[in-house]
């Protein structure tokens, strides 16, 4: 939820500066203030390869620009026409480049989609025929003028924010909630057309929410596995230089993890780690776990000691022994090939590579299970540094694995309790 609000927080307080009259920015500031936010936006996405915010922005640029030709005009039809076409190609567009995936900022990945909406221009200044804006700009600036928005347009944006709620459900990415609230700033700008400082401040609100979605984006890459989605390396140090004692660290390596690639394959190998990573995720006991690379996950209990995390360790463990995976289908190397002329003089090599895949293929299981060693270390004393405590954490993890997997060892405690291992472990 902090995630999916926090774009929005933009939204809200020029909305609350606008409609109680406590900032007047005048029609020259909010133009400023759209154009250098919309410059700073292309920016970030051309320098972190964001084809899809460029073509968002852009399509608020000519949104801002149909608005402030036409919609203010005098003529009644040409606005109506106006208000109606950037009602409908904004949401429409939006939810257009949100699909695709990101191919980065190059000629090829944005030309394509540039010819498209210069298309889109051109037939929407033949049907709104070229008006001089005349009226909007003599409005005084605290004229809130709100123009109804059709129906149709209504109904383009409703569409719009089910699908981008949609997909941040499915995805949890800072575009869709990036999209989904420059959406709703440009609903009302539309919605203010008539005033045209105040179209323009959310035009610009909407520019900023796009960029500051780039930038949640990186730092999502930066500090998050892009595989499993638990936080990575780097936020565990992070996370490690706010650690105060007590606390205590658990270090998990999934069992035999190696034996899994060489045996399943690398696509089964990333499938064991999101499975894992998924459980490791709604760990309790105040835990937060990380991963540190591989097959290695560290869970970090702040204010926890080794008594308080043991029963919360021991009930992932049994979660995760528990759990079953089941494989998509065989290795595409282990499916017998066709005919081959060019092949025919190694039938004879060709029928024992056959035989010893089709046996591979036979014995492949359905589903599988894989366990989990943990070490667990706690902090005692004001001196004891992080650095110290992974290091006992993974020694216990050491003699976890030596003991024979499948089970938790503490640093304070060099008991060996034997566990069944399960599935490939």
């Amino acid at each position: 939820m902090k995630a999916l609000l926090m774009p929005g927080i933009f939204l809200l307080l020029v909305a609350v500066l606008l409609h109680s009259g406590w900032f007047l920015p005048g029609t020259a500031f909010a133009l400023y203030a759209f154009w250098a936010a919309t410059i700073a936006g292309v920016l970030l996405s051309w320098r972190f390869h964001s084809s899809r915010i460029f073509l968002c922005l852009v399509v608020l640029c000519l949104a801002q620009q149909l608005m402030l030709h036409f919609a203010g005009g005098t003529a009644a039809k040409a606005s109506a026409a106006a208000l109606l076409c950037a009602g409908v190609l904004v949401p429409f567009n939006l939810v257009l480049f949100s699909f695709p995936q990101e191919k980065g900022f190059s000629f090829s990945s944005i030309a394509p989609a540039t010819l498209f909406l210069f298309v889109q221009s051109v037939i929407v200044a033949v049907i709104c025929r070229p008006e001089p804006l005349a009226v909007a700009h003599k409005l005084p600036h605290h004229a809130h003028v709100a123009a109804p928005l059709p129906l149709a347009v209504q109904l383009c944006f409703s569409a719009s924010v089910i699908i981008f709620l949609i997909r941040y459900v499915l995805f949890r990415k800072p575009i869709e909630s990036g999209l989904l609230w420059a959406l709703a700033a440009s609903c009302l700008a539309l919605r203010f057309a008539g005033t045209v400082w105040i179209s323009n401040a959310y035009f610009a609100t909407a520019a900023i929410i796009l960029a500051s979605a780039v930038v949640e984006t990186s730092y999502l890459l930066a500090y998050h596995d892009e595989l499993t989605a638990l936080p990575s390396r780097r936020a565990f140090n992070d996370a490690l230089l706010r650690l105060t004692p007590p606390c205590s660290i658990a270090m998990v390596d999934i069992d035999h993890f190696k034996r899994c690639n060489d045996t399943y394959g690398h696509d089964t190998g990333d499938q064991v780690l999101c499975m894992v990573a998924s459980k490791l995720a709604r760990v309790s006991g105040g835990g937060q776990a990380y991963r540190c690379g591989g097959e290695e996950f560290a869970i970090l209990f702040p204010g926890k000691t080794t008594q308080d995390v043991l029963v919360p360790l021991e009930d992932l463990r049994h979660e995760i022994e528990a759990g079953r995976l089941r494989l998509r289908g065989p290795d595409r190397r282990q499916l017998p090939r066709g005919p081959d002329r060019r092949n025919q003089r190694k039938a004879a090599r060709g029928r024992a590579g056959y035989a010893i895949r089709q046996l591979a293929r036979n014995q492949a299981p359905a589903e599988i299970s894989v366990t989990v060693s943990i070490g667990v270390a706690t902090s005692k004393l004001e001196e004891t540094s992080p650095q110290e405590i992974i290091q006992a954490a993974d020694k216990a993890l050491y003699r976890a694995k030596a003991a024979g997997r499948n089970r938790i060892e503490t640093a304070a405690s060099s008991r060996r309790r034997v566990r069944a291992t399960a599935g490939i472990a």
